[in-house]
């Protein structure tokens, strides 16, 4: 009974921070590729520290926010493969590090995507934290494609056009997160082009998941709000 009670009460916290954590997450998210990224592919030492601290913390915010354990699993093995590659990867083969790393970023982040994509279409009332967890969402499905094509670009460089294939891991991880995102919404500047069979599919699986985010959530949330009898 006492354990039942301790899980009861760690779950009533759970929930109490779990709208404003969306906030955290997304300032978090929002510093780490937008300024800490770019800084890093700049040259700037500080700021791979920087952007692996912002990182880490987005997971350790989520493995807090989480009530079931697969999430926290999930989070764990994307971690030990991070880390593996960081430690290891130097003495084996660039293709297994590449999956190591790339696979580890794919498996942390979609353990965050179901936290968050939890908190967002549960039901309850729609708050602003809400809507910026729906924004923290879709920046993750970026991450998420941007290491899909990191993954892709290792194990074949000629698989992108204009980009170079002796590129440093800053600068490959920032140009992934820039091609991702404006994949993900469409923009296709054309800078950088997708020529491997499965790097132009995965683009192509990006750019129809971009919108039909949007329709779903957009959907799912009018529904929330509409059917609320607190409103």
């Amino acid at each position: 009974m006492a354990r039942r009670d301790v899980m009861k009460s760690i779950q009533s916290w759970q929930n109490r921070i779990r709208d404003p954590s969306l906030t955290v997450l997304l300032a978090l998210q929002l510093s780490d590729i937008f300024i800490a990224a770019p800084l890093t592919a700049k040259g700037l030492p500080m700021a791979q520290v920087v952007s692996n601290t912002l990182l880490f913390a987005v997971l350790v915010t989520v493995v807090v926010l989480s009530h079931r354990w697969g999430v926290v699993i999930l989070i764990l093995l994307g971690l030990a493969g991070i880390t593996v590659a960081y430690l290891f990867g130097a003495h084996w083969s660039p293709a297994v590090a590449a999956v190591l790393h790339r696979g580890g970023d794919i498996l942390a982040f979609a353990g965050l995507s179901w936290v968050v994509g939890h908190a967002v279409y549960a039901p309850g009332r729609i708050t602003a934290q809400r809507l910026q967890g729906a924004v923290v969402l879709y920046l993750n499905f970026a991450t998420i494609f941007a290491s899909a094509f990191g993954l892709i670009w290792e194990l074949s460089p000629g698989a992108f056009a204009n980009l170079s294939a002796h590129m440093a891991v800053p600068e490959e991880v920032a140009t992934m997160l820039y091609f991702s995102l404006t994949t993900l919404s469409t923009t296709g500047y054309g800078d950088v082009v997708a020529v491997d069979p499965f790097a132009r599919s995965l683009a192509n699986l990006e750019a129809i998941v971009g919108q039909f985010y949007f329709a779903i959530t957009v959907a799912r949330l009018v529904t929330l709000e509409v059917g609320n009898p607190s409103r």
